[in-house]
């Protein structure tokens, strides 16, 4: 029972992880207009991106109370482990999601053709270089796009 509770919480786990690719679009973002800059990228780096803590909290709370509650011989004993097994649960969980979805990223500092700085995090694919001309895509979320108009 507890490993079956276990594996589907993997499983929702699993969903948790949001999507940073500068290649996906929301629903809500086809067919809205935003605006784009020309820039050059002048710094690359390699970040990490936190995971997320929520549904695996939740779903570790409900495992580790089912599973507690089956400890000891009284309906006391019974209380007291679920209560302990959900705070119990409800830690692992958590911690299990942030694993389960943390990411690496790439974050580009570019320089506008008007001369402003703007950092920007995104997915690792593609990776862009310094020196490349990119578009910076305005939106929810921005990112940075090769310019198609520079032959490279």
């Amino acid at each position: 029972m507890t490993r079956k509770v276990l594996l589907v919480a993997i499983a929702l786990l699993a969903g948790c992880v949001a999507n940073i690719s500068p290649n996906a679009y929301s629903v809500s973002s086809v067919g809205q207009v935003n605006r784009s800059v020309a820039a050059t990228i002048i710094s690359v780096r390699d970040v990490d991106v936190s995971g997320t803590t929520g549904t695996g909290a939740t779903v570790g709370v409900a495992a580790g109370a089912t599973a507690g509650s089956a400890i000891g011989g009284g309906a006391r004993a019974n209380i007291l482990g679920a209560i302990g097994g959900a705070v119990v649960g409800g830690l692992a969980g958590a911690a299990m999601e942030r694993n389960a979805t943390k990411q690496t990223a790439v974050e580009y500092v570019v320089q506008t053709v008007n001369g402003n700085l703007m950092t920007i995090v995104q997915g690792t694919d593609p990776r862009l270089a310094e020196g490349d001309s990119v578009l910076v895509l305005y939106g929810s979320p921005s990112r940075l796009i090769a310019d198609p108009r520079v032959q490279g």
